[in-house]
Order: structure tokens, then sequence, then C-alpha cells
């Protein structure tokens, strides 16, 4: 008689057998529970039952039939050298293989350059032997078909000149296959020797190629790290206009002093005139830091980074400095930039702390030297228009690092709103809700002394939904779904600015700003 439990056990050694590999054991545990299950579903007179046992019987052959084709294939490992017709059919795929095959190579890689007579006479001949030109190398396809490479110039190439011919040569043996690339490595290496390719015209003199994007040139860097930072590139217009931000009128004047005038006056801004190279925004939360930032990015037509404290950081060894420096070569490659980061007291702390780890020290040096090295006279930078900003913003001032305090030469507040930019801020919340005619926003903004401007939106967005509240109260959902809109979008009343100023309280204390202003009469810099 067969048991339920036998037939258990054996498919439980047969799996077993066959996850530590021991195929040809499992297939005989397989064969026995399938010999079994057919037995009892034979036996069973229940036609329910038996449908049930022929389901399972099924699945168990499925895994039957999966160890059994690994083992097979196994096997065939095994006996491979014994196949003479394995070995013959794989000689005759080798000996036919098409000369378009041969040989496999990775197309994001150049073909080395045809070697060249070196004559012990002190000049370099620039003849190129006729040395087997690989014909099946099949170049990188170009985004545009329009920039096709002209392979023929890597070919045998004789000018009368000497010294002037083997360069010639030589750069036209190591030509890219795109020009999109060639301008993109053109374009880096002028930037990194302090010398300018212009972007419309390639160094092979070819047809003119400004209509296409340089893209950055990943060499020397992992490409997963540069595909990173490119996501960090505000390319979405944010939307956010100088005219959306109440009152902040001194900000607005250093920002556009940092980012837009060196563009429209580049002759203006050198020497000591030089643009800002860093600027730190300091206030308490809700104040308009980040939307400042995103009015940057509007309004200035610059390359705008958006990164934080975990774009730049990493748990291996070393990348984390490295992504920094890539960051900036990014940002001189798609100068003029700006890279804005958010709470950067969390990414450049002050260095020398005891819970300080040694990653986050190499991090902070590597951050502090390539910001004291963007517009200096190391880099020899004096295109105002080419130049990189550090845009920054910190609730927490005083945790900052005093090197990168230093580097960051303008220190703005920004405080909460006075009465008349409440007032503003509140025109700006309002425009699209109905107000009833007994609003006096006078009076409201008088009576928000001491809101941020993130509590102000919070106390116009709950006053404008006190009329859908009332509208809905005590019904179902299905009688909520059945009401227009012109029920629901009812004038906000004085009464409903009064309840919500009641329910919203002010996130930011007396104390707070207080602290806010000493450090700034200490180390603002506007």
């Amino acid at each position: 008689m067969i048991t339920l439990s036998e037939l258990f056990e054996n498919i439980k050694e047969a799996r077993e057998l066959a996850l530590l590999g021991n195929y040809e054991s499992s297939l005989t545990y397989y064969s026995g529970a399938l010999a079994q299950m057919r037995k009892i579903a034979s036996a069973s007179k229940d036609s329910q039952r038996k449908q049930q046992w022929q389901v399972v019987r099924q699945e168990i052959s499925d895994e039957f039939e999966v160890v059994k084709e690994v083992n097979q294939t196994l096997s065939s490992f095994k006996n491979f050298k014994d196949n003479s017709y394995s070995s013959d059919v794989f000689t005759a795929r080798v000996n036919s293989r098409t000369p378009m095959e041969e040989p496999t190579r990775d197309p994001d890689v150049w073909p080395p350059p045809p070697p060249l007579d070196r004559r012990p006479g002190g000049s370099v001949q620039s003849h190129v032997p006729s040395a087997p030109v690989n014909t099946a190398y099949t170049p990188p396809v170009c985004r545009s078909p329009a920039n096709q490479p002209n392979i023929s110039a890597a070919s045998g190439i004789k000018s009368t000149g000497v010294s002037q011919g083997s360069t010639s040569s030589r750069r036209n043996v190591r030509e890219p296959q795109c020009k999109g690339s060639a301008a993109a490595r053109g374009k880096s290496i002028a930037q990194s020797s302090g010398r300018r390719v212009k972007s419309g015209v390639s160094q092979a003199g070819d047809a003119p190629v400004g209509s296409e994007e340089t893209k950055f040139d990943p060499s020397g860097y992992d490409k997963d790290l540069v595909e990173m930072l490119e996501r960090d590139i505000v390319q979405r217009n944010p939307n956010v206009r100088w005219d959306d931000i109440a009152e902040l009128d001194d900000a607005k004047r250093l920002l556009k002093e940092a980012v837009v005038l060196p563009m429209v006056l580049p002759n203006f801004f050198k020497g000591i005139r030089r643009p800002w190279k860093g600027v730190l925004m300091v206030g308490p939360p809700g104040t308009g830091k980040t939307l400042l930032a995103k009015a940057v990015a509007t309004e200035c037509g610059t390359t705008f980074f958006n990164v934080s404290s975990s774009s730049l950081t990493s748990k291996w060894r070393g990348e984390s400095e490295k992504m920094v420096r890539l960051l900036f070569d990014m940002a001189r490659f798609y100068a003029p930039s700006t890279i804005f980061i958010d709470e950067i007291d969390s990414l450049c702390s002050r260095r020398g702390a005891e819970s300080e780890h040694e990653a986050s020290r190499r991090v902070k040096s590597e951050l502090l030297v390539q910001m004291d090295g963007i517009t200096g006279a190391s880099e020899q930078q004096e295109d105002a228009t080419k130049t990189v900003m550090v845009l920054a913003a910190t609730n927490f001032p005083w945790d900052i690092d005093d090197a990168l305090r230093r580097r960051l030469e303008k220190r703005v507040y920004i405080p909460l709103p006075s009465v008349t930019g409440r007032r503003a801020l509140l025109d700006i919340s309002l425009r699209e809700v109905p107000l009833a005619d007994d609003v006096n926003l006078d009076t409201v903004a008088a009576s928000l002394d001491g809101y941020s401007g993130a509590d102000i939106t919070n106390v116009c967005r709950d006053a404008s939904m006190m009329s859908m509240r009332r509208a809905i109260e005590g019904l179902s959902v299905e009688e909520i779904k059945s009401l227009n809109t012109a029920t629901l979008n009812q004038p906000t009343t004085m009464a409903d600015f009064q309840e919500a100023i009641g329910r919203v309280c002010k996130s930011v204390s007396a104390a707070d700003v207080e602290r806010y202003e000493k450090w700034m009469n200490e180390f603002g810099s506007t």
C-alpha cells in the first residue's frame, strides 16, 4: 500500500538532490514519485480527486523534464571530445566565417593606427606602410545619418611636408568615427588645456556640426557615474519665474548679478570683477531658498545641476571623491553652469569633529579643491560666459566648514517675509481661488506675523478647502461624486482664513530667527 508520506518523502528527496547537483539520483526519485502518483490516481474513484492528482502529477513531471534536460546538457559537455559531429560542425563554422564576421570588435573601441616609419634622421616620415586594411571593422553609428565618417582619410596618406604631414597623418588615423564624439572630445581637451575649439566646425575641417548637441566624453570615468550625474541636470523647465517669488529683492539681485549679467556683459566681468563663484543662501526653513534655485534654473539659461548628498556619496572607497571631480568636470564642459547643492551642511559640515569619518573628510577636501579652482588663476579662465557657480542652501550655517564658508563668497540671508512680502505671497497663492467680498488680505497679512513662506502657503491651501469640507460634510462617497464643481468651488470667506490661521501654527521660533541674524552679523556677505 502506497502512503502519502512515502510519496512526499520521495519528492522532497528528489528536489534536494537536484539542488545539490546530483541529477541522476534526483531523476530516479522523480521517476518513483511519478509512478506512485499514477497508481494513486488510478486507484481513486472520485473524478474530482483524480483530476487534482493529474494536475499535481503534471507539475512534478515538468520538474522531472527540467532536471532531465540539465543532466543531458552536462553529459554533452563531458562527451564533447568524443563527439566528432560536433567538432566537425564547429570546424566548418570557423572555416566558413565570412570576412564581415572577423574579427569581433567592440564598436566603442577605436582600431589601432598603422605603424609609422621612423628614420634616424630626426624627422618622422608621414608615409604609412601598406598594411592589410581591416575592412571588417564597422565604425560606431552616429546619431545623425548626415555625419558619416571619412574612412578613406585613414588609409595611405601622403603629404609634402615632413613633420606637418606626420601630424596630419596621425590625426587622420586617430580621427573618431562620430563627429559628435569628436566635438565632445575636442571641447573636453580644449577646456582642460585652456584652449578652445569652435563647436561649429570639426577638427578635421569637415562640414559644420554645430546643429548636433555635444555630449560629455566619459573617458577615464565610469559610464554609470556619468549617466547618474547627467540625470541630475534639470532639463525640464521647472517653470518658476522671478515674479512667482514674493519679496527677496536682495537675493534676486545677487543671483542675477552672479549668473545672468556675466553672460550679458562678458567684457565687464574680467579680472577683479570676475563673477562670483559661490553663493550661500541662509535662512529658516520654508523661506524660499529652493524656490530661488528653481527660478535660477528657469530664468538664467545656464546648465543647472541639482545635486544632493545622495548624488555624491558611495559605499565604495574613493568613489565619492571621484564623483565630486566628475561633477565639476561636467559642469565646466557644459559651462556656463550652476551647481545647486541643497542642504549643503549635510555634505560639508565642519571638519575635525569626533564623529567625522575618513571618507567624509576626503569628500569635503575634494569639494573644496574643486570649488577653489573653478574660476581662479589656476584655471586661467577669463571668459565670463564659461563660468561655473556653486549655489548652496542651508538651514544650519553654523555647522558649515570654515573653508567652505570662505569659498562661498556671497552669503545672503533669506528672512521671514515682512508685511509687504506676506501680502504679495497671499496674492500669488490665491490667484486661482475665488474670494468673498468680506476678505481683507491686508488684515490677513498682518495676522501672519512670524509665519514663513511655506506656512503662509499652507494657510492659503487650508482656507481654500474650507468650502469643499462644508459641502461634503455628512455625505457618502457616491453623493460626493454626484456634486458639481460649482457647489464645491465656493468663494473663500474671512472666517475661513481665521479658522485656517488657528489650525496652522508658525514653524519658526523667535529664538531661531535671532540665531540666524546673529550669524549673519558675524559672517554675512551680501
